[in-house]
C-alpha cells in the first residue's frame, strides 16, 4: 500500500480519536483538519487546508479504508476508518500503526509509552510481539529500520507508505533490554496540551448545545 502523506495523517487522526475521544467520532471535514494540523503529538507539524483533507479521505474511501458515516440529525458527513478489518490487525496493533502514521518512526520504549491513551502494553516485550506479528504477516504492515550512526535503539516504521530503503532485511524487532517505562517529560506536557484541548472542545460543544454560546 502507497498512502500519500496527507492520507497517512488523516488515517492516523481517525485512528487516534476513535480510541482516544470516542464520543466525538466518527469525524467531520473540520475535525480532521483540527486533528491533522495540531501541534501537539505530531511529527512533522503540518497546516492542510480544507481542499488536502478532502482529497485524503476521499483517497481514503477509494482504498477502502475508510468510509462515510450518514448519522441521525448529523449536519455534516462524517467518517471512519476500517484499517482493522482492511490491514487485518488487531486493535493493539492498530493503536501501535497509529502512533507511527502520527509521529513517523518510534522505538520499542516510544511506541509503549505513546500508546498508553491508546491501549495499555505490561512491558516491552509486549510490544515487540505485537510488531514482530505486523512485520511477519502475508502482507507487512510494519518494518524495523537499520540502526543509524550513534542510535542505541532501532526504531520501528509502519509501511503503508511503500518500503522505507532503511528497513533491516530480516523485518523482526530485535532482541532488547528491559527499559523504564516513564514518558520523557516533553511528551507528557504534549499529551497534557492535547488532553486540555480535547476537554475545552467538549465544553464547547456541550455549551453550544446547551445555547450558552451566544
Amino acid at each position: 500500500m502507497d498512502l500519500t502523506e496527507t492520507e497517512l495523517r488523516i488515517l492516523g487522526c481517525l485512528i487516534e480519536k476513535e480510541m482516544t475521544t470516542p464520543d466525538y467520532y466518527p469525524m467531520t471535514i473540520n475535525a480532521l483538519m483540527a486533528a491533522s494540523n495540531q501541534k501537539s503529538n505530531r511529527y512533522p507539524v503540518v497546516n492542510y487546508s480544507e481542499s488536502e483533507v478532502v482529497s485524503a479521505v476521499d483517497g481514503l474511501r477509494e482504498r477502502g479504508l475508510a468510509r462515510t458515516v450518514h448519522g441521525k440529525g448529523d449536519r455534516a458527513l462524517k467518517y471512519k476508518h476500517v484499517a482493522e478489518d482492511v490491514l487485518e490487525i488487531s486493535s493493539r496493533q492498530t493503536a501501535l500503526l497509529a502512533i507511527m502514521l502520527l509521529r513517523g518512526p518510534q522505538t520499542l520504549g516510544e511506541l509503549r509509552n505513546r500508546t498508553g491513551r491508546y491501549t495499555e502494553f505490561a512491558n516491552l516485550d509486549e510490544v515487540a510481539a505485537q510488531l514482530q506479528a505486523m512485520a511477519a504477516a502475508e502482507e507487512p504492515t510494519v518494518v524495523m529500520l537499520a540502526r543509524r550512526p550513534g542510535e542505541k535503539e532501532s526504531r520501528y516504521q509502519h509501511l503503508l507508505g511503500g518500503e522505507t530503503v532503511d528497513a533491516v532485511t530480516e523485518h523482526a524487532p530485535e532482541t532488547h533490554l528491559p527499559a523504564g517505562s516513564a514518558p520523557a517529560a516533553a511528551d507528557r506536557v504534549a499529551e497534557l496540551d492535547q488532553e486540555l484541548q480535547e476537554l475545552r472542545a467538549r465544553v464547547a460543544r456541550m455549551e453550544l448545545e446547551l445555547g450558552l454560546d451566544s
